[in-house]
C-alpha cells in the first residue's frame, strides 16, 4: 500500500453535504459520478494532497443505504492507493484477511477496486484502489 487514497463518507443526501464540504474546503466537489454497481452517487473533494469521497445511496438495497441504517451517516471507509491490487490481493489473504471481493472491480474515479471485510480491520472497512490504466 502506497498511500491513503481517499475517505469514504455515507451521506443522507449528496446535494446537502455537497454544500457543507464546499464551504468547508472552500471549494466544490471535483468529480461527481453514479456507480451503478454499487448504488451510489459520489462527489470527490481534494483537500490538499487528500481527497474525501462523499457516498449517497441510489436505491434501498445499496452497501450504503444499509450502513446508514445501522450505523447513520459517517465515515464509511478508508481507501489505499495499491501499485498492483491483484497481487496485494493476494498478499493480504496470505496475511489472513477477508477479501469481500477477490476479484476487482469498477469503482469511482477510474479506480479498480476490492474491499477487506471490517471484523479482520478492527470494525474499519479497507478499500483498495488501484488506477486503471488508460
Amino acid at each position: 500500500m502506497r498511500k491513503i487514497e481517499h475517505i469514504g463518507i455515507a451521506v443522507k443526501n449528496l446535494e446537502t453535504s455537497n454544500l457543507i464540504f464546499e464551504k468547508l474546503f472552500g471549494a466544490p466537489a471535483y468529480k461527481q459520478e453514479e456507480v451503478e454497481s454499487e448504488g451510489v452517487k459520489t462527489s470527490f473533494f481534494m483537500n490538499g494532497p487528500n481527497k474525501i469521497e462523499l457516498l449517497e445511496a441510489t436505491n434501498p438495497e445499496s452497501p450504503i443505504a444499509k450502513f446508514i441504517e445501522k450505523k447513520g451517516e459517517g465515515i464509511h471507509h478508508i481507501a489505499f492507493d495499491v501499485e498492483d491490487i491483484i497481487a496485494e490481493i493476494a498478499r493480504l489473504q496470505q496475511e489472513g484477511f477477508t477479501v469481500l471481493n477477490e476479484v476487482p472491480k469498477k469503482g469511482a474515479d477510474n479506480k479498480l477496486v476490492a474491499f477487506l471485510h471490517p471484523k479482520g480491520t478492527n470494525g474499519v472497512l479497507v478499500e483498495l484502489c488501484q488506477e486503471i490504466p488508460n
